[in-house]
């Protein structure tokens, strides 16, 4: 019968924390569960329900997701229940905690519900007699349910007071207090409320006038308080006040233990905290000065009683272990006897006999496995617990005699190995010789006739690691694009490179600075673009080249311009730097590179020359991103045609496909504009490129013919002769005569 009673109960505390879960997914459906589970966690119920039952109301009323309305509403239909439960004779003190913070939350709520229905009397005596309950008792309550009242009290006095009326024509939106209690309300009479209000405020500071303050208490009141002192400025002050007359550490009574200078630091602390942060709150409080006083004296005081003994450490009762014998004997200390070590007995030792030291037959024969391994345990511990340090001391060192004695001896009795025997363990000390210096004179002629006769097999050179094998072709190129890859994907990754602050970065390097000195993003963007330019230069030009080597590509360096090409289209418009500079260092080794073999050209000899990559990189680039421009790129895409080395013809005709697309044709027309003012080697192939657009397309002639008309006047003049001229408008029909 009591298992079928157990495990109904826990399938009722399982159906009871599935309806938590419930609400705390959802708070809406508190009044719905508060309700449900009220028969279940009455008075009437067994102590596991109405534990959990307490503990779900505090919950539920000090939740922040649970609107004020609906919780006002709720508080009225719980009071009962709760008040039936405080007043049985069990005292349960997990219980009455709850019990006490669902009070603490509900007395605003149903104040305020007092106020707004003046007819609800049974809620009001409910409350009441709680109020008085927990008032009466709240002495002899245990600690955790004390700090609860004190909790209790301060709602008490926050509620029963006057606070600030925020807007007097939303009263709904005030805060509870007596300042929104009618004049002639039916239930509550303010003069009694207020009078009992100041009784439970000096009630609570009376904590501060004890002889002899309980920590635990104090720094629950003072931590309470900070609301009353935010909130209510007609008793802020008062309580300002009775925080400041009270020391912790003058209540100190001796003796003084390390549990006592906790307890004081702590209030201290505890109200130190208060006090700095109402004046954070407030810097021109009309005590700020008396409060900062305040702090200074609470660390002056509690240097004198409390912390006397931490400033100084007493001599030594007795002198500390390690001293000789002759300090001993001076300071008249008492010298640890000697421990006795009996000698090994004579033949093969074991190693029972190699710890025992005790001449007591029975204990050597006793045979220790014979008791469990817990036994032992409890019987080893506390005995090394209590052996006294220097016979440890002294027992340590006699086995470690003991078995270096062992050692020598066999040692001294190990047959001596035949030289004509092979050792595998034998590993000779490796001196190096060296081999520049001169050899040594022998002593005597036998020595000498020995070395001859016999090769020195045991004397060592200098070991030298054989060379690796040689790459291949291929292998040497697919090393390198692994290492172009991790390189590239090290970027990807990374972030772009903040610009510096004014006054910092390399402003003061000037043109004598490195490229790639910075370790950034961008100078390893610089290391491969003039790995892919500069480091073949030289290997692709040649006096004479057969017609495989100049078809034969530079695999490493043709890897990091496609990778290079791949890395800028994956993100174009951040990536556009990249680009310029690529292209710029591209443009740069195909001059030098023309130079070069220029110089190396002879009468003879005229067929050097060299691959040239800025061209068919710089169209295949625009190749690249053109499809994906639009009319919110003309910055980005005007900037990279300012910033390439080179406008050549197959660039300007690129530029000039843009027309083809009528939403395009202003980022045409707008680019060649740019080329055309501020490029002026470039000036004709774009106006010819400009001239041409015009021609083909006739969106672009609008703004096409305004340029051509300032920048080649003559053509804008043949273009709008050889124009057809409009059509006349038409005529208005003639009226016939009436």
């Amino acid at each position: 019968m009591a298992q079928s009673t157990d495990s109904h109960l826990v399938d009722q505390i399982a159906q009871l924390n599935a309806a938590r879960n419930l609400v705390l997914g959802d708070a809406a459906f508190y009044p719905q569960i508060v309700n449900g589970v009220l028969p279940i966690i009455g008075a009437r119920a067994r102590g596991e329900l109405r534990r959990w039952g307490a503990e779900f109301l505090a919950e539920t009323f000090a939740s922040p997701a649970f609107d004020s309305a609906p919780k006002e509403q709720l508080a009225t239909n719980v009071l009962q229940s709760l008040r039936d439960t405080l007043e049985l004779p069990e005292e349960d003190t997990v219980t009455l905690k709850y019990i006490v913070q669902t009070i603490a939350s509900l007395y605003p709520l149903v104040f305020r519900h007092i106020i707004n229905h003046p007819e609800d009397s049974a809620a009001w005596d409910n409350i009441t007699a709680i109020k008085q309950d927990i008032l009466r008792r709240w002495d002899s309550f245990p600690y955790p349910v004390k700090i609860c009242c004190i909790k209790f009290v301060q709602r008490v006095v926050q509620v029963q007071t006057h606070g600030l009326i925020a807007d007097p024509r939303r009263p709904d939106q005030n805060e509870t207090s007596l300042a929104i209690v009618p004049k002639n309300h039916a239930l509550l009479s303010l003069p009694n409320l207020e009078a009992e209000a100041s009784g439970l405020l000096d009630r609570l500071l009376s904590v501060f006038q004890e002889d002899s303050s309980d920590p635990l208490l104090v720094n629950a009141t003072l931590n309470s308080l900070a609301v009353l002192i935010r909130t209510r400025q007609s008793v802020g002050n008062k309580i300002i006040n009775a925080v400041m007359n009270f020391i912790p550490a003058k209540q100190v009574r001796p003796p003084i233990t390390p549990t006592t200078r906790v307890a004081v630091k702590s209030m201290e602390r505890t109200a130190r905290s208060l006090m700095i942060n109402i004046m954070k709150r407030n810097n021109s409080h009309p005590l700020t000065s008396k409060m900062q006083q305040y702090i200074e004296r609470l660390l002056q005081s509690r240097l004198e009683p409390v912390d006397e003994p931490s400033r100084k450490r007493g001599l030594p009762i007795e002198p500390p272990d390690g001293l000789d014998q002759f300090k001993r004997a001076r300071l008249d200390a008492e010298t640890p006897p000697l421990l006795k070590v009996p000698p090994l007995p004579p033949g093969p030792i074991s190693y029972a006999q190699l710890y025992t030291l005790t001449n007591d037959a029975g204990l050597s024969n006793f045979d220790v496995k014979q008791l469990p391994a817990d036994l032992l345990v409890k019987i080893v511990v506390p005995v090394l617990g209590r052996v006294d340090p220097s016979s440890m001391h002294q027992a340590v060192e006699a086995i470690r005699m003991r078995y270096e004695t062992l050692k020598k001896q066999q040692a001294a009795q190990a047959p001596v190995p035949a030289a004509d025997e092979e050792d595998d363990d034998y590993e000779p000390e490796y001196q190096p010789m060296d081999a520049s210096a001169p050899t040594a004179a022998p002593e005597d002629t036998a020595s000498t006739e020995l070395a001859d006769i016999e090769p020195d097999l045991v004397s060592l050179g200098p070991f030298v690691l054989p060379q690796p094998p040689p790459l291949t072709e291929n292998e040497a190129a697919e090393i390198g694009r692994g290492a172009v890859g991790r390189v590239f994907g090290m970027l990807a990754s990374s972030e772009v490179t903040p610009a510096p602050a004014k006054g910092k970065g390399q402003q003061h390097l000037g043109f004598g600075r490195l490229a790639g000195s910075t370790f950034d993003r961008d100078a390893w963007v610089t290391v491969l673009t003039r790995l892919a330019t500069r480091a073949p230069a030289g290997l692709e030009a040649g006096s004479k080249k057969s017609a495989e080597d100049s078809k034969r590509p530079a695999a490493i360096s043709d890897s990091i311009r496609e990778t290079l090409y791949r890395y800028i289209l994956e993100d174009f418009r951040g990536r556009v730097n990249v680009g310029i500079t690529w292209l710029n260092e591209e443009w740069y080794n195909d001059r030098i590179q023309m130079q070069f073999v220029a110089s190396l050209r002879t009468e003879d000899d005229e067929e050097a020359s060299v691959s040239l990559h800025y061209d068919h990189w710089a169209l295949k680039l625009l190749d690249g991103f053109l499809p994906y421009l639009d009319s919110r790129d003309t910055k980005i895409f005007i900037r990279f045609l300012s910033e390439i080395p080179d406008v050549t013809i197959p660039i300007t005709k690129r530029v000039a496909s843009l027309a083809k697309d009528p939403e395009r044709v202003n980022l045409c027309v707008q680019s060649l504009l740019y080329l055309i003012m501020f490029r002026p080697p470039a000036r004709e192939i774009c106006l010819n490129a400009l001239e041409d657009v015009y021609q083909t397309y006739e969106e672009s002639r609008p703004a096409a013919g305004k340029i051509l008309a300032r920048w080649r006047p003559q053509t804008s003049d043949q273009q709008q002769q050889q124009q057809p001229p409009p059509p006349p408008p038409p005529q208005p029909l003639e009226q016939p005569a009436l």
